[in-house]
C-alpha cells in the first residue's frame, strides 16, 4: 500500500512539475534572450528528478518540450524541441539518479549531483544540436557550444545553484 502511495505521489508531483514547465516560460516569452538565460524548464525538470526520482525526471523532461511545442508553438518541434528533450531528460535522470544513489543526502552531495548533471545535460544538448544542425548542413562550433551552453546560460545556472538547494530544503521540511 505504501509503495502505491509513493508512486501516486511521484506521479502527481511529476504532473505538477510538467505544468510548471509549461507555464514558467510564458513569463519570459516576451524576450527570448531572457528565457534562454534563465532556463525555467531546466529548473523544473531538475526539481522533478530530485523530488520524484530519475525515471520521472527522465520522462517529464522528454515530454515537456514536445508538449509545449504542440500547445504553444515554442520551442519549434524541430530541431529545438528535439535537442531540448534530450537535454532535459538527461538533467532529470542524471540528477535524480546521482542524488538518489548518494549515501548522504546533504548539501554538498546535492551540489555535486547538480553540477555533474548540468555538465551531462549540456554535453547531450551540444551533441544533439551539432548532429541536428549537421543534418541541415549548418555548423555548430565549439565556440557556439560554450557560448550557448555556459556563457549565455550563466544567469540560469546561477539561479539553479541558488534555488534548487533552497527548494529541496523546503521539500525535506514538508517531507515529500
Amino acid at each position: 500500500m505504501a509503495n502505491k502511495r509513493s508512486k501516486l505521489k511521484k506521479l502527481i508531483f511529476s504532473a505538477v512539475f510538467l505544468s510548471l514547465g509549461m507555464i514558467l516560460p510564458l513569463f519570459t516569452a516576451q524576450m527570448k534572450e531572457i528565457g534562454d538565460s534563465l532556463l525555467p524548464m531546466h529548473l523544473v525538470i531538475m526539481l522533478c528528478g530530485l523530488v520524484c526520482g530519475p525515471y520521472y525526471g527522465l520522462s517529464t523532461g522528454l515530454i515537456l518540450p514536445f508538449l509545449r511545442s504542440a500547445l504553444f508553438g515554442m520551442p519549434p518541434i524541430y530541431p529545438a524541441a528535439v535537442w531540448m528533450a534530450g537535454e532535459l531528460a538527461t538533467y532529470g535522470f542524471t540528477l535524480g539518479m546521482l542524488y538518489e544513489k548518494g549515501r548522504r543526502k546533504n548539501l554538498c552531495w546535492l551540489y555535486a549531483s547538480l553540477l555533474l548533471s548540468m555538465i551531462a545535460g549540456r554535453l547531450v544538448w551540444g551533441l544533439l544540436k551539432a548532429a541536428l544542425l549537421g543534418f541541415a548542413h549548418q555548423s555548430f562550433t565549439f565556440h557556439a557550444f560554450l557560448a550557448g551552453g555556459f556563457i549565455d546560460a550563466f544567469p540560469g545556472i546561477l539561479l539553479q545553484l541558488i534555488l534548487i538547494p533552497s527548494l529541496m530544503g523546503l521539500f525535506k521540511k514538508i517531507s515529500l
